[in-house]
């Protein structure tokens, strides 16, 4: 479909959104070792001279960069709720240095986010491989490396811990439950800040 995309895209502006694990790392046991390659990471610097070009995940937006290194893309981390842009010389401007778009809508959220960490860490114990990852405005348990026959206990426990937050909402994903706010603002809202901020759409 490409010659499309290039036919509808005349006299418009690309703009790349690429999530992070399983598309630009690979899916592995332990998030922390989602590292990215040497030659995804050229590919993306190439690309950000092209277009704007934003990482979007659950991860922690910090994390991610550690992990990528290219201080030319936009983060989105935390299911949208941790945005930073670029800050290096913009490649529009050549004069001027971008300043970072920073927008955090969940930041009244920080303290219940640790509190309900420190119980689904103590809660979890007893399940082995199961591993809560704060991701700062969201909390993800990961379940790839748990017994299968222990999923469902698993899902209680966390359940069993939400139970008393209802500020917070909880989302299944690919071997994985997260935890967010229950703000109106997810990656689709977070993809549409960062397009008026461009402010060439």
């Amino acid at each position: 479909m490409f010659d499309k995309i290039i036919d509808a895209s005349k006299g418009k502006q690309f703009v790349m959104f690429l999530d992070y694990d399983g598309t630009l790392s690979p899916i592995v046991d332990n998030p922390d070792r989602a590292f990215m390659c040497d030659s995804m990471r050229k590919t993306m610097r190439k690309l950000a001279r092209c277009f704007p070009t934003a990482i979007v995940t659950g991860r922690c937006k910090d994390k991610v960069y550690n992990f990528v290194r290219l201080a030319e893309l936009y983060y989105v981390g935390s299911h949208g709720m941790d945005i930073k842009g670029p800050t290096t010389t913009s490649k529009y401007n050549k004069d001027s240095k971008v300043e970072p778009i920073l927008c955090q809508p969940a930041s009244d959220f920080l303290p219940l986010i640790d509190e309900v960490y420190q119980q689904l860490v103590e809660k979890t114990k007893s399940t082995p491989g199961a591993l809560v990852e704060n991701n700062k405005f969201c909390l993800s348990v990961h379940f790839r490396c748990v017994d299968e026959k222990k999923w469902s206990e698993l899902a209680r426990q966390v359940k069993s811990v939400l139970k008393e937050y209802p500020k917070l909402r909880l989302i299944q994903g690919r071997k994985v439950l997260e935890i967010c706010p229950t703000i109106k603002w997810d990656k689709g809202k977070a993809l549409e800040f960062l397009l008026e901020s461009l402010g060439e759409f």
